[in-house]
């Protein structure tokens, strides 16, 4: 993992205790999903979900993977989608470049794909905007995570979800073009990260118990 990564996570890992009680005990809902997958040993596929898929969703696509992958929790798969497909917006990019994320744009179109590096021994996550049901992600047999209330809304049903869950989150987008823009896409990013580190790290208690 590269080491400006590594650093940011393990400074996180000294934050749980800022997450709130209650959000704990939804967190704690997807960590047993998760373990459950993991004592079966089957594969554990995790759909993050927002209206655009351009900020959120993704962001939780790709802390989930780096999480898995700092926690040693094997076989999992991580995606995203939304209910429309926009792009993958540059602020939440660049929220990750500074964290220490490598970046590479794949594709010149108008919903380009990127390819998302956090560590040179794991091949990158390609992200791009696409609806929760493309092709591309999981039609059986995976956790849906709805990060933001208005695809939470709009979507009462998830078809081939064992699991629907909202983790809402407010959207950085309101401060686009504002002086607060990369403050609060850093909060934002930040504190997808925590929680979502949080779950993988109580997923590493619950099978060493």
């Amino acid at each position: 993992m590269y080491p400006k990564i590594l650093n940011f996570i393990q400074q996180l890992e000294n934050e749980f205790q800022s997450i709130p009680e209650n959000r704990k005990k939804t967190l704690a809902l997807i960590a047993n999903y998760i373990t459950e997958k993991q004592l079966d040993k089957k594969h554990i596929q995790l759909l993050y979900v927002c209206t655009h898929n351009s900020r959120r969703s993704h962001l939780g696509q790709i802390w989930a993977r780096v999480a898995a992958d700092y926690y040693k929790i094997n076989n999992v798969r991580t995606f995203s989608g939304g209910t429309e497909v926009t792009r993958f917006n540059i602020n939440a990019l660049h929220a990750l470049q500074r964290i220490g994320f490598l970046i590479n744009k794949k594709t010149d179109t108008e919903n380009p794909v990127f390819e998302i590096s956090h560590s040179e021994s794991n091949l990158p996550s390609n992200c791009f905007s696409k609806l929760f049901f493309d092709k591309n992600n999981p039609q059986q047999e995976f956790a849906a995570i709805m990060t933001c209330s208005e695809a939470e809304e709009n979507c009462p049903l998830i078809y081939g979800a064992e699991l629907k869950i909202a983790t809402t989150y407010d959207d950085p987008k309101i401060f686009d073009d504002t002086p607060l823009q990369n403050q609060k896409y850093n909060e934002r990013c930040k504190q997808i990260a925590l929680e979502t580190l949080f779950v993988f790290s109580q997923v590493k208690n619950n099978c060493i118990l």
